[in-house]
């Protein structure tokens, strides 16, 4: 079978420069892979080497990430700021033929039928872009695949199935959490092994269960990784005190706060979005970053004795963020919709990378029910 290969584009959607690689004939059935935090396109291309030519593949980096511009990301949006500028990709001619025939769209241009209507992939961050995408224009998803996606109820601050708040603000979620050497690394473009945090070593550590699976990728995965941009606006973003514990609650601007409950719970709007299109959810169990478990949840690290002054399991329990998702996509097949959840032994944070022929599987499935 011939190997995809990509092309680079530079195109402005939504007003911002977006960097979007492309691969596939124009006719081929669509295909949209959104990247996760601390990433870019470029994260994707192991998995579209392994893709037959027949799809019509567009991955765009998001705002900050990659050579995308560095546009400021407002929290308070949720990850809506992220999904306006990939739902006005979708109306791109360059990039999907036929996706400006909006003749579905009603005197207001909301969504009612017409456009191009790709197998959407989301990837961590990318997963909870494309379930805001899926909610605010819900015509124009053809099926979603969710690998390794944050919480409908958002990252960190939640205690239970339904995402009840921890404390009243979301202490221990958003900007104030994040690792500040890991930070700074970031910033200096270190590419070294001296550290825990230095992010090839976040890389190998907690990106994937084996470091091993990175494989002749490692180098180009760690570009990708590299390539986000720091500052207030953008990764972490801004952070403010709280008499809670850890003591931080998330600001208004910039990512992680984009993806903490504060601002982003889509769960009831995704149960409740009119048409539903199927949904599959593939996941390592080896995760620790999106895990019931996960090493970037502060009460988690608490509980372990990580982090000082924790109050205690009933006072800030861990996310039960797989429960969470399940709980959320089984309202979603109740209510109409349908759903498989595939979990994946041994495997972490990137099914993509580290088990690319299920991955692909459970994508061609999707594409070939699509195009049926």
């Amino acid at each position: 079978m011939p190997r995809m290969e990509t092309e680079q584009r530079v195109v402005t959607a939504n007003g911002v420069r977006q960097a979007v690689r492309v691969a596939g004939p124009p006719d081929g059935t669509p295909v949209l892979l959104v990247h996760g935090n601390c990433s870019s396109s470029l994260f994707w291309e192991p998995l579209i080497r392994r893709l037959p030519p027949t799809l019509r593949v567009v991955a765009p980096d998001l705002r900050g990430f990659g050579d995308s511009a560095t546009a400021p990301v407002d929290a308070t949006r949720g990850l809506r700021d992220f999904a306006d500028d990939v739902a006005a990709l979708l109306d791109d001619p360059t990039l999907f033929p036929g996706g400006a025939d909006r003749s579905g769209a009603d005197s207001n241009g909301a969504d009612t039928g017409g456009g191009v209507r790709p197998v959407v992939v989301g990837h961590s961050l990318g997963g909870g872009v494309a379930m805001r995408l899926l909610v605010d224009h819900p015509h124009r998803v053809g099926a979603l695949l969710l690998a390794a996606p944050v919480s409908p109820y958002g990252f960190g601050g939640t205690r239970d199935l339904s995402g009840t708040p921890t404390t009243p603000d979301f202490a221990g979620t958003g900007a104030g959490t994040a690792n500040r050497d890991f930070v700074a690394r970031l910033a200096a473009g270190d590419r070294s092994t001296e550290g825990p945090a230095s992010p090839r070593e976040v890389l190998r550590a907690t990106y994937v269960a084996d470091s091993a699976s990175l494989g002749v990728d490692e180098e180009l995965l760690l570009d990708s990784v590299l390539s986000t941009a720091i500052g207030e606006d953008n990764y972490p973003g801004t952070s403010a005190e709280s008499e809670n514990w850890p003591g931080t609650v998330p600001g208004k601007r910039g990512v992680l706060n984009a993806l903490a409950p504060t601002w982003f719970r889509v769960a009831d709007e995704l149960v409740a979005v009119a048409e539903k299109p199927p949904v599959t959810w593939v996941r390592g169990d080896a995760d620790v970053i999106v895990s019931d478990t996960s090493l970037l949840d502060l009460a988690y690290l608490g509980s372990l004795g990580v982090l000082a002054g924790w109050p205690g399991a009933e006072a800030c329990p861990p996310q039960p963020m797989i429960g969470q998702t399940r709980a959320v996509l089984e309202r979603y097949a109740a209510s109409g919709g349908a759903y498989r959840e595939v979990v994946l032994p041994d495997c972490g944070h990137s099914p993509h990378v580290e088990r690319p022929g299920e991955f692909v599987a459970e994508l061609l499935a999707l594409t070939d029910a699509r195009a049926g």
